[in-house]
């Protein structure tokens, strides 16, 4: 019966994706179906809400957090924050570089603000539209964009993703942004050399920039002070804050921009807050549109349900027989590795990220003693693997809200880097 539900599981998920039926209702196909299991197997009704709900407490921090990052990307671009960061950026781009310079400038942005897609709908989208004036290859741009979005993604201090694996795992998060950090180092490096190389031969077809400043000055005031929210994110985050405070310490700072200085009224605020930023200049909507509490509610429901499985798999044991295939694989592989191939069937089942994780971290959780190399592992396996997944939503949403190809994610160098660099450095220290 195990191998039916999941089987039928795996199918809903396929179905969606074919179909392009979001894949919420894949999701919530799968509760029922597990829920149904659990059922079979003698649980109540009560006792099977129990499980799912004690699941969803897990994550309740990310919750939270998610809520507060919807307010905190909205507001920041109300202030003028991230159209701040943009034109400073793109005051110091030369075609030639260009690649390169789109990949660091994903990779800042993201850091920031601590989300892919909400990297790929603002610098990516600007990054896309210069390319395509300078004619140059798309592909290899998107996946300059895509790395450097999930480049962020990984390690900032106000990621989800970041946050869920520190809680999954019961780990300081600033500890494993920091073996992060160290893990990402050649990887980046050598993403850097490659993304340069092919910029220098790649051709370009004129080397007039678009006037970015004059775009957004009908809009913001640009200037430095506007930059004062992510500077305290990054302050805070050095300082080794609680992430919350942080990020409710840099909200504070984007509130009164935009009072004082965007000149914004508090109830043009408020909505702002809850919905999001809608220019009023309709050539920005693309570029700066975004945020807001309501723009988490989906990512929430689907880290919702997606954590209501694993309480219910605990308790039934549903992923036993998996997890007995898995710790037979680890006797003649390493840990790494057998986590690695996991969050690979993982991510193309689950065909998004928080479930990646989450099903990576229960099948493996027995794999690693030590909380913060099993919590770097989770980091540089399901987190980078489900952006390489073509049907997963993790790169779906991302490419498409920059406006590139599907094809660019053979052109993500970071996130394949990543993953093979531990494992060649895994090998030698075996």
């Amino acid at each position: 019966m195990d191998v039916i539900i999941l089987s039928i599981f795996v199918a809903v998920l396929v179905g969606c994706v074919i179909a392009n039926i979001s894949i919420l209702y894949a999701l919530l196909a799968g509760f029922f179906l597990f829920s149904i299991y659990a059922y079979k197997k003698g649980n109540s009704i009560k006792s099977i809400l129990k499980m799912s709900f004690d699941g969803v407490k897990t994550v309740k921090n990310i919750l939270i957090t998610f809520m507060l990052i919807g307010v905190l990307t909205a507001l920041w671009r109300a202030a003028g924050t991230i159209p701040s960061i943009v034109c400073y950026s793109m005051s110091i781009m030369r075609p030639e570089f260009f690649v390169v310079l789109c990949f660091l400038l994903n990779c800042l942005v993201s850091f920031l603000t601590g989300t892919a897609f909400g990297t790929s709908a603002t610098m990516g989208a600007i990054c896309m539209t210069i390319a395509l004036a300078l004619d140059l290859n798309p592909i290899i741009v998107g996946g300059a964009i895509l790395s450097g979005a999930y480049f962020g993604d990984r390690c900032s201090p106000v990621s989800t993703s970041a946050l869920l694996v520190s809680e999954l795992t019961k780990t300081n998060l600033y500890g494993n942004i920091k073996n992060m950090l160290k893990s990402a180092c050649i990887p980046f490096l050598v993403s850097c050399a490659i993304y340069t190389v092919l910029g220098l031969i790649l051709p370009v077809g004129s080397s007039e920039f678009l006037d970015i400043r004059a775009l957004f000055s009908g809009e913001f005031k640009i200037s430095i002070v506007t930059l004062i929210p992510a500077v305290l994110i990054l302050i805070l985050a050095v300082a080794r804050v609680n992430v919350k405070i942080s990020m409710l310490t840099s909200i504070a700072a984007s509130l009164l921009i935009c009072i004082f200085y965007q000149k914004l009224p508090l109830h043009e605020i408020m909505k702002i807050a809850l919905f999001g930023f809608e220019a009023t200049d309709i050539s920005l909507s693309k570029m700066i549109d975004g945020g807001g509490i309501i723009s988490m509610l989906r990512v929430s429901a689907i880290v919702c349900i997606s954590s209501s499985y694993s309480g219910i798999f605990k308790s039934t044991g549903l992923l036993s027989p998996i997890e007995g295939l898995i710790g037979k694989a680890s006797k003649k592989l390493s840990s790494y590795t057998v986590i690695l191939i996991t969050s690979l069937i993982a991510s193309a089942v689950a065909c998004n990220q928080t479930l990646s994780i989450m099903l990576t971290k229960q099948l493996c959780n027995n794999l690693e003693k030590d909380k913060e190399r099993f919590a770097l592992n989770l980091e540089d396996s399901a987190v980078v693997i489900a952006p390489l997944i073509p049907w997963s939503i993790a790169s779906g949403v991302s490419l498409t809200s920059a406006g590139a190809p599907m094809t660019s994610i053979a052109a993500a160098f970071f996130l394949m880097l990543l993953p093979i660099y531990r494992l060649i450095k895994r090998q030698k220290t075996d």
